[in-house]
Order: structure tokens, then sequence, then C-alpha cells
């Protein structure tokens, strides 16, 4: 008999072409699955709350397993922060009922983006430099515009597999950590292939004064990735919460 658990992690996503297993390509679904399947000696899929792309890096991911009932969280806990490389660290694994899904029942998921004002040899792997000048008041205003919409086409990857470009952003702002560091934090049901990345980029453009609040505005309107700015860098993107109902977890 089986039960299914929920498994939250972190990771730090630079050693890793994004979440999702892939030919040829080394991915945290994969380092996972095969850490389990060797202390279990038996194949083990997991399923994550969504993807995330290469490089950016998880405070908390979750996914879902079936594992052999009578499972001890704890021990399989400790065996597998022995096995996964340093970079990933499991934190949690939860008992939840067996038709529990870590995508399809995430009612949310929150992401924060870094940038840095300055030169920093040790914020450089997880913040993205922006420069002196950056006018933040007049992003926060472009990004309250966001919770006016539904349809991000325009800060989707293009060609991807979705049914739907819609979302429910629920909040999106910067908030100051001290006078050099900022971060952007964003939360919605759901999220698009390269959104916040996307979003970020074009943020940067109203900031650096190469987009007024209300060419920020046609943008979203327009559904048309290339009228939106440039990606921002992954590494300083972070998955940081996926929410469920607490009815899920036994």
């Amino acid at each position: 008999m089986m039960q299914r658990y929920f498994i939250r992690f972190s990771y730090d996503g630079a050693a890793y072409h994004g979440w999702q297993v892939q030919p040829n390509a080394r991915t945290v679904q994969q380092m996972l699955e095969e850490a389990l399947a060797t202390l279990l000696r038996r194949p083990v899929s997991v399923v994550g709350a969504g993807r995330t792309d290469t490089g950016v890096n998880a405070v908390n991911m979750v996914a879902h397993a079936d594992l052999p009932a009578g499972t001890d969280p704890s021990q399989l806990l400790y065996k597998l922060n022995r096995i996964l490389p340093p970079d990933i660290a499991v934190k949690d694994i939860l008992g939840v009922r067996n038709d529990a899904h870590a995508r399809f029942d995430a009612t949310a998921r929150r992401y924060c983006y870094y940038v840095t004002t300055e030169k920093s040899p040790f914020a450089r792997r997880y913040a993205c430099r922006v420069g002196s000048g950056i006018d933040f008041e007049a992003m926060n205003r472009a990004a309250a515009i966001l919770t006016e919409y539904t349809d991000f086409t325009s800060f989707s990857k293009l060609h991807t597999d979705v049914k739907t470009n819609n979302c429910r952003i629920v909040q999106a702002h910067w908030r100051r950590i001290d006078d050099a560091h900022w971060v952007f934090e964003i939360e919605a049901d759901r999220f698009l292939r390269n959104m916040v990345r996307a979003i970020v980029g074009t943020l940067l453009m109203v900031g650096r004064g190469r987009m007024t609040i209300e060419d920020f505005r046609r943008v979203i309107e327009q559904k048309e990735r290339c009228a939106a700015g440039d990606s921002a860098a992954a590494e300083a993107l972070f998955l940081v919460e996926v929410k469920y109902p607490q009815n899920i977890y036994l």
C-alpha cells in the first residue's frame, strides 16, 4: 500500500537546468527522484508545485510522491539530506490525502527578486546589480497595475504548452531592505514560464526612465512578448512560498 507525502525543500538553482526532468541536463527533480530511488530501492516519481527555470532558486518548493505506507518521514528526511548534494535541502515530509496534488491544489505562489544598486562581492550570486538612479517609487506605481489584469501573455515565454495565460496577481511591490538592496515580492495563484523575470525586466525599464507607467500598462494590454522588456537574470529569483488548504494534510 502506498501513501502520498508532500516534500518541502529548498535549492540553489545555479547548477541545475531548472526543476523539471529533461534529457541530457541535470535538474532538481532528477536529483530528488534519484535520491528517493536509492533509499527506497524502487523508482519514485515526484510531482512539483511548478517549474523553475535554469538558475532560479527556491526557498520553499513542494513536491508530492507516493511512498510505501509506514514510511518514517523523519528518518527519510534525515537520509535524504545525507545523500542529496549540498545545494538541495529537504525541510519537511508531510502526510497528505492520497488525492492531494502539489501543483493543482496550490492556492498561491510567492516569488522574491533581489536587486542591488552597488557592487557587492557577497550579493553577486543572488542579486541582480542594477546600478544607481533607479526610481523604485515609479516601479511600485507600475507594479500596482499588475493586480488590475489577468492576461499576462506579454510576460510569458513563447510557444509554451499552457492552455491559458490568465493569472490572478494579488500583490506585487518593491520593498527596500537597506540603502543598496531591494526586493520585488509578487504573489499569484499561478505563474507563467519566465513571467516574474519578464515583469522585473520591464519594471526596470520604468525605473530607468525608458518606459512610462502608461507604457507599462500598454505592454500588458498588447499581449505580445516582444512589447515587454528583457528577462531579468535568473540567479536573483527565489520561489519563497507555495500555499495549500489545510484540509489536505493528515
